[in-house]
């Protein structure tokens, strides 16, 4: 039985990658953060058959520990601060965890376990100013955020413990991917609970930045089976994963709303507060390398995408009229 080791698995994407490692007939290890008391409601399912560890991307003893009793095959450092308008806000905090964080990752596997395959969660947000559309794996990066350039540091790290060191390391340049279980404070979440309460009557308008920003959004349930693949290879290498299409937030609430019979135009207001201070230029991904080395492609449609978050917000909010847990209803 394989081994594998996540961090951020209360995530979105820890908690589906969970699930198929599992499935896969892995014994599956999960770090929390040291007495965190965020919500786990994302795993809660998969309680017993899920084992937790504690530890903390700033607390590099505590990652070495965690790997130790882990003894992994495989490690996923999928644990990030993720939000990308927090980061100018905090932009210490998410160089530390989202930058030195992954170096704290290596360190521990280089020491306890140096023959594990790892695979970090890297961002499109590192293409920022891009150089060219779509992006691929040789698009320079010209982060325009905190965030995008916390991403750039791990990404470099990631190559130079891969070419320097001989860990078996690889990053994922992972693009827009959502789901139900997708945070509250992301745009596509934002917009799929708002059309689910104003249809309901609980909530009046839903106010945005810019409705003319595009992004490359796909499904999470099926990035992790290109994360899984990834360490499959018999060499490490970075992949591109994303859909190749694009997308604006303005078609978004046009989908979300249309799934419950609404108008968009009569209830999203544009709001100055939500612009970001920098805009990064046309993300789309390439994933040319990881349909023909990884035999991966995204299958769910931008339209089904939307509608199963639409569905499951609606659900929940029938059932509870109040914000929902971190995952509202799992599809």
């Amino acid at each position: 039985m394989p081994t594998a080791l996540i961090t951020g698995v209360t995530g979105q994407d820890g908690s589906y990658l969970a699930e198929l490692l599992l499935a896969r007939g892995y014994r599956v290890v999960g770090v929390v953060r040291l007495s965190s008391t965020g919500s786990r409601a994302r795993i809660a399912h998969l309680a017993g058959r899920l084992e937790l560890v504690e530890a903390d991307l700033i607390d590099a003893g505590s990652l070495v520990a965690a790997v130790r009793h882990a003894r992994p095959d495989e490690v996923y450092n999928l644990a990030a601060q993720s939000f990308v308008q927090s980061s100018w806000a905090q932009p210490v905090l998410t160089a530390e965890y989202t930058a030195l964080g992954v170096t704290r990752v290596l360190e521990a596997v280089r020491q306890e376990a140096p023959r594990a395959r790892v695979f970090h969660a890297g961002s499109s947000e590192m293409f920022g100013r891009v150089s060219e559309s779509p992006q691929r794996e040789t698009t320079p990066l010209r982060p325009r955020s905190p965030y995008g350039a916390a991403k750039a540091y791990a990404h470099w790290t990631i190559a130079n413990y891969r070419d320097g060191v001989g860990l078996y390391a690889a990053s994922g340049v992972l693009f827009n991917h959502d789901s139900p279980r997708r945070g509250p404070e992301f745009v596509t979440r934002k917009v799929t609970m708002a059309a689910a309460r104003i249809s309901l009557g609980l909530q009046q308008d839903l106010r945005l930045g810019n409705l003319e920003s595009r992004r490359d959004w796909g499904y999470a349930g099926e990035y992790v089976e290109a994360m899984w693949r990834i360490l499959q290879q018999d060499a490490p290498e970075d992949f591109v994963i994303g859909t190749g299409q694009t997308h604006s937030v303005r078609e978004l609430c046009e989908r979300a709303f249309a799934v419950v019979g609404l108008d968009y135009g009569d209830y999203v207001v544009q709001d100055p507060q939500f612009f970001r201070p920098v805009e990064p230029d046309l993300s789309v991904a390439d994933p040319a390398k990881a349909r023909d080395r990884l035999g991966w492609t995204a299958t769910v449609s931008f339209d089904r995408l939307v509608e199963m978050m639409v569905e499951a917000d609606l659900e929940h909010f029938r059932a509870a009229p109040r914000d929902p847990a971190t995952n509202a209803t799992p599809h």
